[in-house]
């Protein structure tokens, strides 16, 4: 255990290109789940929690880390199974997902492995609306299940979605009939999606959706291919970085490499917030980078590219 600890708090800033590594878990069973490691802070035998009065169910309590007060989340109960039992004998994975740090308590710890993207894939058809699986992938003829971790925390600590007045009196007029604009949104995550498009649409743009980087590639190539540029039907791409097939800075790298669509803007939008790599996103060429999730940044964005008040290239920063 204590290697796989070590990687983890080695490998957490390790990005590339269509790659990424996973920290394989279990929940008190047979199957296999995986975490990517870049979201991973921390890796510890479960610490002595807390409980604390109206929390909800599925946090099975908190605990004093570092000084700091995480909420720890019991994985298996958030997707529908039973409560993990022996905490004590259980493992915390300490994350950071969309500004906020919580602890994942998982039964048991494994290794690391490294994959790529490509071998990445949605969840199979029939897993319906209701399921927590956000990717699927074969390690050693066995089946591996990434979670929906946003989809999890949305559900345990919902998140306000509603764009504050100011902004939106700062949005344009309208100047003809056929509507401000269009946005391109890229996520493999059903609640990341929604909450995009409901922003986007209260911002009063049109919204067409696609689960990951290969599926919006081969719609834009589509579009060229047509005889229109990608930039004059879209006003912008929103782009998550972490997806399956093809994830948000092979997606951006394409595009911006091929002049008959490079005039798109795209802004990477991942819950990677605090610990996101800088220079591999100038690298790629996005215009822009924003954390997850707040609306009223998420539509102050939208609205400085309807007023053509942007940088054009991302030049670091928050």
């Amino acid at each position: 255990m204590a290697g796989v600890l070590d990687a983890v708090n080695s490998r957490t800033q390790l990005v590339g290109q269509n790659r990424l590594e996973l920290l394989l878990f279990r929940l008190g069973s047979a199957q296999v789940y995986g975490i990517n490691v870049f979201k991973v802070k921390e890796v510890l035998q479960c610490p002595k929690l807390t409980m604390m009065p109206k929390l909800n169910p599925v946090v099975r309590g908190v605990a004093h880390i570092r000084g700091g007060t995480i909420p720890i989340l019991d994985l298996s109960m958030a997707t529908g199974a039973a409560p993990l039992p022996n905490i004590e004998n259980s493992f915390v994975i300490i994350s950071e997902y969309n500004r906020t740090v919580q602890g994942f308590l998982v039964s048991s710890v494994e290794r690391i492995v490294n994959t790529n993207w490509e071998s990445i894939h949605p969840p199979p058809p029939g897993t319906g609306k209701e399921s927590y699986l956000t990717a699927v992938t074969e390690m050693e003829g066995k089946l591996v299940e990434i979670i929906d971790v946003e989809k999890v925390i949305s559900e345990v600590v919902p998140s306000g979605e509603a764009i504050s007045e100011e902004i939106l009196e700062e949005i344009p007029q309208e100047d003809d009939d056929e509507g401000l604009g269009h946005i391109l949104i890229v996520d493999d995550s059903s609640v990341a999606r929604r909450q995009v498009q409901k922003c986007m649409e209260s911002v009063g743009l049109e919204t067409t959706l696609f689960k990951n980087g290969a599926e919006a590639l081969e719609h834009l190539k589509a579009l060229v291919e047509q005889g229109e540029n990608p930039a004059d039907k879209y006003i912008m791409m929103i782009s998550d970085i972490e997806m399956p097939e093809m994830d948000g800075y092979t997606l951006t790298s394409a595009v911006k490499s091929d002049p008959s669509m490079n005039e798109l803007h795209i802004m990477l939008h991942t819950s990677l917030s605090g610990v996101f790599n800088h220079a591999m996103v100038e690298k790629v060429g996005a215009n822009d980078f924003m954390a997850k999730f707040s609306p009223d940044n998420l539509a102050s964005k939208a609205v400085s590219v309807l007023k053509g008040d942007f940088a054009p290239v991302y030049k670091g920063g928050d």
